[in-house]
């Protein structure tokens, strides 16, 4: 057996409800969509000035990077002009005519005795060889 189907009756009192419902969500899906709007217009504002404000500091960061740049090259450029001149063969010959220094007269070779080695490996170095091959890392 079906079971009959129940009808909605409509009272004067459920319509009422049902309008003040209607009536308050139009009300805040209005203010909803304003806030919506203004949130999605002001993430996008927001979004703008803190990309333009972190162009500005790379802007300035390369500035700087450019100033230290060309200071260091300046410094460079002077430092390598000082360098040769302390090289300068006229400065040294100076320097060595103050300290009284000449070139020498006559020319010594001296040859110097060929290392003294010891017959045959020592066995004592063959150990610390090992040792040292074991020993971790």
């Amino acid at each position: 057996m079906v079971a009959p189907e129940r009808i909605r009756v409509r009272t004067a009192r459920n319509a009422t409800r049902q309008r003040v419902t209607r009536a308050a969500r139009a009300r805040y899906s209005a203010l909803l969509q304003f806030c919506a709007v203004l949130g999605v217009t002001l993430f996008g504002v927001m979004l703008y000035v803190t990309l333009t404000a972190r162009l500005t500091s790379l802007n300035y960061a390369v500035a700087k990077a450019q100033i230290e740049r060309t200071t260091l090259q300046t410094q460079t450029a002077r430092l390598d002009d000082e360098l040769a001149a302390l090289k300068s063969d006229d400065r040294l010959a100076r320097v060595a005519a103050k300290l009284h220094m000449q070139d020498p007269q006559q020319f010594a070779q001296v040859s110097l005795p060929a290392p003294v080695h010891e017959s045959g490996p020592s066995r004592l170095a063959f150990f610390a060889g090992l040792a040292g091959f074991f020993r971790a890392k």
